[in-house]
Order: C-alpha cells, then structure tokens, then sequence
C-alpha cells in the first residue's frame, strides 16, 4: 500500500474499530451465553455423551473456514467478504434457535438439528475471526497494533464477562434458545456500522483459491475430531470405523501437504513454517485453543451439579477466570506496545496456565466456590498472558504480504486445538464416567444410550446415592484437567525458544525482507549482512 492509501485510510481507523469491536462482541458472547446454557439443552435433547458435539460442531466449522475466509478476502476484498460471514453467522443463529421446534419438526430430531446449523454458525463465526484480525493488520502497523487490539481485549473481556450473565439469565428465566436469538439484534446492528462505515484499501491482486487444498484440509481435520470424540466412546478405539477414520486422516493431511507444495496459491502456505518463531506460536496457539475451550465446557457443569448452582450462578461463578484473563490481556497489551518486547509474556503464562489446570485437577465434592474461583483466578491469568501475544507474535514474524495467511494461520491452530480439547476431553469424561454411579444418572456415561442429564431428578436421590453420583461426576471433571496439565507444561517450553524480534513501526518493508530485517528497518537501520 502507498503513502496515499495509508493517509487516506488512518484516519478511518477508529470508526472502523467500533463496528469490528461490535463483530467481535458477536462471535465471543455466543461463545459464552452457548456455555452456560448447554447443561439445559442437553436436558431437554438428552445425552451428556452428545453435549459437546454442540461445541465441537462450531469449533469444526470455525476451523475449517477460517484459511478459505482468508483467501476470499484476498479474492473479492475483505468488506464483502467479512459481512458476508456476519449474515452466514446470523443464519446459523436463527436456525439454532429453530432446531427442535414444531416447525422443523419437532424434538426427536433436536440434537443432530441444533450440530448441523451449530457448523453453520461456526462457518460465519471462521469469517468473523479471522477478519477483524486481517483488517486491524491492513490499517496499523505493529507497534501500534498492541493499542487497537487492546480495545479488541477490552470488548472481548466485556463479552467473557457478560455472556455467562446474559446466557444464565436466559437460561434460568426464558429458554435457551434464545441463547442463540440474543445474536440476531446485535448482529443487525454490525451489518448497518459496518457495512456505512468500513472503507478498506483496493488491492488489484488476482488470486486462485486453492479448492482442492480445502477440502482436503477440511476431510483431515474432521476426521481427526471424529477419532477423538468416537473413539473409546461409540465406538471401540481398534473398532473399523475409528481404524478407518483416522486412516483417512493421514491421507487426508499427507496429500494435503503435497497440494499445497505445489499450489499458485496455497489456502495455507507451508513456508511460513520455516519461520521458527511462526511455527513456535502456532503450536502455543493450538496449545492454548485446547486449554482454554476445554475449561469453559466442563467448568459450568461441574458447578450446576455438583456445586448445586443455577445457570445464572454458574456463570457468575466462572467470573474470577474472566477477570484474570481481562486484566492480564489489557496490562501486557499495554506494556508491548510501550516497550515493544514481548517474548517474556508466553513463558510466564505458559507456567501460569500449567499450574490453574494443575489446581484444577483438585475439585472434588468437598470443593467449595471460593477455592475454585481461586484455581479459575489462576488459569485466567496465565490465558491473559497468551491472549495478545500469540496473534501478535505471529504476525510480526512476517513480512506484510503474508500478514492475511498469518493471521489466518494462527486463528485456524487455536481453533483446531479448541476442537481438539473439546472433542478428547470428552471423550475422556465419558469414558471416566463410564461404569461410575453417576454414569446412569448422566447419558449412560458414554455408552451411547443418550439417557437424559435430569438434574431435578438427581437431585431428588436419596442423601448417600446422591453425593456418590455427584462424586463420579467431580472426579470425571477433574480426571479431564488432570490429563490437560500434560498439555499445558510444553507452553512455556516451547516459549522459552521464541526470539525477540523488535515490532515494527510501519508497514512499508520490502515484501522480501526477512523478520530481522524488517525490525532493524523498522529501527531505521541499515540491515546488516
């Protein structure tokens, strides 16, 4: 971009913010009100050993769209692209809302409705993503990015806060289908900001969009998810069906790779990964993606049943997480963008996340709220230290005109981690809650069965039956975080390689200059040999 485009997009900047703060305050509440909620839907569907499918199946369709809404921007431009992807999500959200009803007709076929029009949404939420990371990367350099994605934080953290609130109080005092209907307003209102006020520079860029790279990507990845939330669970891990899929799998990825060794343009370059701090965060990312959907998903129904609160309380219970995230994610973001360092913030939150889900590991029935809030305070606080600079880093590691692909890149690793967290960690709850008293009492505890999660009648039980199905339970949740602390300790370790590349102060770099160079004309220094 010259200077003229530059001066004259700049002083759009802080307009187009707020219509991208709103986009972003649309995918995260979904996000958190669904989360709140998805004890109560798998009540009224039936089967705790289907519920995260409702999670999977958006994480699944974020994943696999994200690299493709990359590309399409780069095709047709990022405006029609991106509110493109906001009118997809709000489809999604409104068939949600549907599934089940009399006019899809009716109950029996609720839960495989609400997973498919779930992939829906998750295909808008891909653009959604992915866009407003691009287009924050197209209008400001990176030492001043760390300033505008702090307000992004800022609204993010506004959204982690509110949507427990919102998603309990729909849930307790309407339905929870309006967990999804909530989006529809706030949506309307993104399309008419967005779409009056967002004027990007024209690139004239012909691009192919690498078809066949996609759908090979999207066949691997699903199958992997398949593997982890059937196997052990609907199926035996040696059974043909999981041997099959994850046959599948590897030659999925295999030829992917090969396809995207040869591509004009790859849907996701593999050269960005020689690039040793790319790669590096792409593994944190995923890492990250995994911990953190993994906790959002078991921590609200460990505190409806065991810890006995309602769907408003269980959000507010999952606050002090919330807080430690908001506040760490705003003072880093702060402190690179003063200092422009950044390599210290992943080790540290790297050790911090590692040791939450290490205390996680401790809920039991005797737990009470104020030890657990001081486990979620904990775990908040080491995300916050990865939140920023995960995105930040791999976008500073190279030269701008692979910024769209890095970014893209990196929101893909963090979903398909959260995919990956979802799908094995629930697997590994249903298999740990297999055979315990709590498994009749919570869908069959993975035997496929989809018995109904009754928490009235649970709590209907008799004292002594009722604390030893409430104790299989807390031990199912715990056994999940205890093999997620396998996970978490590589963060720090594979931080601690990162290397410190100064952010640049402009987007003007030649587009052939390595990361070091770029800093040191960033610094305005000559490079050196």
């Amino acid at each position: 971009m010259d200077q003229e485009s530059q001066s004259a997009v700049r002083p759009n900047v802080r307009v187009v913010l707020f219509g991208l703060m709103i986009a972003m305050m649309l995918a995260m509440l979904d996000n958190m009100i669904v989360s709140t909620a998805l004890p109560r839907i798998a009540l009224e569907f039936g089967g705790a050993d289907h519920f995260t499918w409702i999670v999977t199946a958006y994480i699944l369709g974020t994943t696999v769209s994200t690299p493709i809404w990359g590309k399409l921007g780069d095709l047709y431009g990022r405006k029609t692209v991106f509110l493109t992807s906001v009118v997809l999500f709000l489809i999604g959200s409104a068939l949600c809302g549907m599934s089940g009803s009399d006019l899809l007709g009716g109950a029996d076929n609720g839960m495989i409705q609400l997973i498919a029009f779930r992939a829906v949404q998750g295909l808008g939420a891909g653009g959604l993503m992915v866009g407003v990371m691009a287009i924050i990367g197209d209008l400001v350099p990176p030492r001043e990015r760390g300033r505008y994605q702090g307000m992004i934080a800022g609204i993010m953290a506004i959204a982690m806060v509110a949507g427990p609130l919102v998603g309990g109080f729909i849930t307790d005092n309407l339905s929870w289908r309006w967990a999804f209907y909530v989006n529809l307003p706030l949506g309307g209102v993104a399309l008419l900001v967005l779409a009056t006020t967002m004027h990007l520079p024209k690139y004239r860029t012909e691009h192919r969009i690498d078809w066949l790279g996609a759908a090979l990507l999207s066949v691997g990845i699903t199958a992997i998810v398949l593997v982890t939330t059937w196997g052990g669970n609907s199926y035996d891990w040696i059974s043909p069906q999981i041997v099959g899929l994850a046959v599948l799998a590897v030659v999925a990825l295999a030829a992917f790779g090969i396809v995207e060794r040869r591509a004009p343009e790859p849907i996701l370059p593999l050269g960005l990964f020689a690039n040793r701090n790319f790669a590096l965060i792409s593994v944190i990312g995923f890492l990250l993606g995994f911990a953190m959907f993994g906790a959002m998903n078991f921590l609200p129904l460990y505190q409806q049943t065991v810890q006995g609160a309602s769907a408003t309380n269980s959000g507010l219970l999952l606050l002090p997480l919330m807080f430690g995230m908001l506040v760490v994610s705003l003072v880093v973001g702060r402190a690179i963008t003063r200092t422009g360092r950044y390599r210290a913030y992943p080790i540290v939150g790297g050790v911090v996340m590692a040791a939450g889900m290490a205390l996680l590991t401790r809920l039991d029935l005797d737990t009470s709220k104020t030890e657990s809030s001081l486990y979620m305070v904990v775990l908040g606080v080491g995300m916050g230290f990865l939140m920023q600079t995960t995105m930040l880093i791999a976008q500073n590691s190279v030269a701008q005109k692979d910024l769209g692909a890095a970014s893209g890149a990196a929101t893909f690793f963090r979903s398909i981690g959260g995919s990956f967290g979802v799908s094995l960690f629930g697997a590994i709850f249903a298999n740990r809650l297999a055979g315990s008293p709590a498994g009749s009492a919570f869908g069959g505890g993975g035997t496929g069965e989809g018995q109904s999660m009754d928490l009235e009648m649970l709590r209907q039980l008799p004292p002594e039956l009722r604390e030893t199905v409430l104790g299989g339970l807390a031990d199912a949740v715990s056994h999940v975080f205890g093999w997620a602390v396998l996970f978490t300790v590589a963060v720090p370790v594979l931080a601690w390689f990162i290397r410190e590349i100064p952010l640049r102060s402009t987007n003007d770099t030649p587009p052939d200059a390595t990361p070091e160079e770029q800093a040191e004309l960033a610094l305005g220094k000559a490079p050196t040999a």
